[in-house]
């Protein structure tokens, strides 16, 4: 097999050697970029599988590494963490065999199968529908998928004190000489940095905008780490929190903690019911009611007021209607669009009905906002995530009659507040 699989590589290596892209027709450019994907899938994947075996092989020992892991980062050129990862994954694939056989043939990514043997590994029944989810969703829809699927765990109080018990925060310089920072830890720990860190990130975004300029929301979110770091150090108010309190201001960032009301009365989540933090992961029963006394959380009991039937007469959402909306469709409604800055959209124009329902509501991210009421497209027939075609598109619901497109100067992002909320 050494040989076979030495060969391959001295054929393909020979192949990207004379490779000039310039030279690729365009037309054939898509394709021959997916051969190489589909190459790259299947080498990813043979990694996977052989992880365990260079680890239990000592080889790493003997060219001395302290860890398979430190071994295999070297090899590769990558991280350490992600080599742990690597190394983790294929340890668990010996119990996931349709995960296995989804590396085996392409279907699965590295990444997403990482994403399903995590899950799988913590309710094994998910396990089938998680491959299928991972052939539509995107990498971070597929992430979601998994976490919720987790959320089964038999022993969420142990889970949640594992993941505890391994947090973590990480810093390094990566070779182009950039700071680099990564951390894990609880959900629970993540709603708190979050609910400190976006009215930064909005303050950012603010400042940003009057100005003139226009950046990722990636680079605000850094800049808002730097200023809480910053704020902290010169003894200042980190988030302005003190200031907004004393105003009678609340936070705009607003954290949906979903939980059955049977496990929330019980002490622990049985069979489908779920305990978890709306768009970051499962918490244990137990934390969520420590958390139900934070004043930055909203609750949303499954037997509460039945918000997918009320009917509100204002243009806008109600209060109850976003707060269903954000946990029901966390990011853009588009399938494969992971933004979280979004606008609710009408299905059919308010003009039309007069009515705002929840089921009549899809949260659409600016450009595709747009290319819907601009363009003609739209979402097919359904609810959740699905796909935007174009008129001509057979699935098309044929209700649309796009605008005319406004002068760009006035386009105004009104995004989805969760202040109203």
């Amino acid at each position: 097999m050494c040989q076979t699989v030495g060969e391959v590589r001295d054929a393909l290596q020979a192949i990207v050697a004379g490779l000039d892209p310039d030279s690729v027709a365009l037309p054939v450019a898509p394709a021959v970029w997916e051969h190489f994907d589909a190459v790259e899938r299947l080498a990813g994947a043979a990694k996977v599988l052989l992880a365990r075996r260079v680890d239990a092989s000592r080889a790493w020992r003997r060219a001395g590494y302290r860890s398979a892991a430190e071994y295999l980062a070297a090899k590769e050129g990558g991280s350490v963490g992600g080599a742990r990862q690597l190394l983790e994954t294929s340890e668990k694939l010996a119990g996931t065999p349709r995960a296995e056989a989804a590396l085996r043939d392409g279907t699965l990514s590295a990444p997403q199968a990482r994403a399903v043997v995590d899950a799988a590994s913590a309710n094994p029944a998910a396990e089938a529908r998680l491959v299928g989810e991972a052939g539509r969703a995107s990498l971070t829809e597929l992430r979601a998928a998994c976490a919720a699927k987790a959320a089964a765990d038999p022993d969420p109080e142990a889970t949640h004190r594992r993941l505890h018990a391994e947090r973590r925060l990480r810093q390094f310089t990566d070779p182009e000489g950039a700071w680099n920072l990564t951390a894990r830890g609880t959900p629970d720990a993540g709603a708190r940095l979050n609910v400190a860190l976006e009215p930064v990130i909005d303050e950012l975004f603010a400042s940003a905008r009057a100005e003139g300029r226009h950046e990722p929301r990636e680079a605000y979110a850094f800049d808002a780490l730097i200023t809480l770091a910053r704020r902290a150090v010169d003894g200042g108010d980190t988030g302005g929190g003190e200031a907004r309190r004393r105003a009678g201001v609340r936070p705009r960032f607003l954290a949906l903690l979903r939980v059955d009301d049977e496990a929330l009365l019980r002490g622990a989540v049985q069979g489908e019911e779920v305990c978890e933090i709306g768009g970051i992961g499962p918490v244990p029963v137990r934390v969520a009611r420590e958390l139900l006394d934070e004043s930055v959380l909203k609750l949303v009991v499954t037997r509460g007021v039945d918000v997918a039937n009320l009917t509100h007469l204002g243009r806008g959402p109600s209060a109850a209607q976003r707060i269903a909306l954000r946990w029901a469709s966390p990011t853009c409604a588009v399938e494969g669009c992971n933004a979280v800055r979004t606008q609710v959209d009408h299905r059919l124009g308010w003009a039309e009905t007069h009515h705002t329902r929840l089921d009549e509501l899809d949260p659409l991210c600016k450009p595709h906002h747009d290319r819907k009421t601009y363009d003609g497209w739209a979402l097919v027939e359904g609810t959740g995530k699905r796909a935007m075609v174009p008129p001509g598109d057979p699935r098309h619901p044929g209700r649309l009659r796009p605008q005319e497109r406004p002068p760009p100067a006035a386009g105004d992002d009104t995004l989805f507040d969760d202040s109203a909320a």
